[in-house]
């Protein structure tokens, strides 16, 4: 018992560790410097060239996004299934958290002058961030009980946010301080970019304490059943068929896909909307940020909450709820004008952000039927939430460069809402109260 406490407290760091990308690479110090070095000053809308070939600036980093989830999709199936039948999950999640914490030290070299390089090592942090939580979340099924699920999952969502708001408080003081780091004043791009190293140093740091707990793999190594670069999909199948003689779980699926082009996307794209309709000028930059950071504090509160609702009214209720005020969200940041609103409007965010991604997780892990096949299972989880993501970053970059407004693609977001919304009221009707209590408490 006491080893399976620590495995859990182990799994639980790793939120620690790789949040930080989340946050600042993702959320705030990256889009803000991003869109400030590509705006400019004379046009309403900027483009950069990249190798050639002219982008809008926001929609040039959504296409980058939208690829590496395409290739995340493509590989993670190739790779979970030799995690799986070699036994070797630890060392695929280590190789990825080498290759995404490196781009980021490596972002350091992001200036003005070097676009193309900048958005090269972007991509490929992204790359080792999102494979390697193909990996870490195989583990949750394997390393805790479904009654411990819930309340492990929202553990680990709360470290992670703990640990990033530190990091982002020190990387706020490098750049609004400069001088207390006997840094130039004058240099604006200094800051942010040494927030990119730290954020590289931090997460290989901290992962460390993960790998050394965490067991190489929780499987025992199988037989293929097929060449080992088709296994994967030839299981990824299986997983399907399977899931289609469970109609909870099939029906659960469409919703969870649905959901997740809206909850991802808005979260991706949420940081350079701010900066360009809310706050365009430099001066705002700090706002911005610490709204972001905000949001995360906010974040911590609202997965609790999510949690705690789960235990009153079940993980599909509470589910309808949050996609149900995240469809509120999306019609209010279309019309949103000041930074009054923009303040009350990313709280209503952080409170069903972190929620739904942790009662989304456990939902699923409940809903698997009994299996030492874990890795195929949430191998298909994360390849259906990256080609979620995959649609949801095209079509809201695509959108933006045919209309040249950005507020128009948040109205392309609010329809998968709507979608998963009756979705999960359609996959509501088929769970029984006997066979998936849990889910209804």
């Amino acid at each position: 018992m006491d080893n399976r406490k620590k495995i859990q407290r182990a799994w639980t760091m790793y939120d620690w560790a790789n949040s930080v990308y989340n946050l600042v690479i993702t959320s705030t110090i990256f889009p803000a410097y991003y869109v400030a070095i590509t705006s400019s000053n004379n046009d309403e809308q900027s483009y950069v060239n990249f190798f050639g070939h002219q982008f809008m600036n926001t929609a040039l980093q959504n296409y980058a996004l939208a690829i590496v989830f395409f290739i995340v999709a493509i590989t993670s199936p190739i790779l979970s299934s030799i995690a799986d039948y070699r036994g070797n999950k630890k060392a695929f999640m280590r190789f990825f958290v080498v290759i995404g914490s490196l781009a980021c030290s490596m972002m350091f070299f992001f200036t003005p002058e070097k676009i193309e390089w900048g958005i090269i090592f972007f991509a490929l942090a992204a790359l080792g961030f999102w494979s390697s939580l193909v990996f870490y979340n195989s583990y949750l099924p394997d390393i805790a009980t479904p009654e411990e699920r819930d309340g492990l999952s929202a553990r680990g969502f709360a470290m992670g946010y703990i640990g990033s708001v530190l990091l982002q408080l020190i990387c706020f003081v490098v750049i609004l301080q400069p001088q207390l780091f006997g840094l130039d004043p004058n240099d604006k791009t200094m800051g942010p970019r040494i927030s990119f190293l730290l954020v590289g140093c931090w997460w290989l740091g901290f992962a460390q304490i993960t790998f050394r707990a965490l067991p190489s793999n929780t499987e025992q190594n199988k037989q293929l059943k097929k060449h080992l670069l088709v296994n994967g999909f030839h299981e990824l199948k299986q997983v399907w068929n399977q899931a289609k003689q469970i109609p909870a779980l099939k029906r659960y699926l469409i919703s969870f896909f649905l959901f997740s082009v809206g909850v991802q996307t808005v979260m991706l794209v949420a940081a350079s909307f701010s900066k360009k309709e809310i706050f365009p000028k430099p001066e705002d930059e700090p706002k911005l940020i610490m709204t972001i950071i905000l949001i995360q504090l906010v974040a911590l509160v609202g997965a609790i909450l999510m949690s705690w609702l789960s235990k009153r009214i079940g993980n599909i209720y509470t589910l309808v709820v949050a996609v149900f005020i995240w469809i509120g969200i999306c019609l209010w940041g279309y019309f949103i004008q000041s930074q009054t609103e923009f303040y009350i409007l990313a709280a209503c965010v952080g409170l069903v952000m972190g929620g739904i991604q942790t009662i989304g997780r456990s939902t699923y892990s409940k809903l698997i039927p009994p299996t030492e096949d874990t890795t195929s299972y949430f191998s298909f989880y994360d390849v259906t939430e990256k080609i979620a993501l995959t649609i949801g970053l095209f079509l809201f970059a695509r959108n933006e460069e045919l209309t040249g407004s950005i507020r128009n693609s948040i109205l392309v977001l609010m329809l998968f809402f709507i979608f998963s919304f009756f979705a999960l009221l359609y996959t509501k009707k088929v769970i029984t109260k006997e066979k998936y209590a849990s889910l209804f408490n």
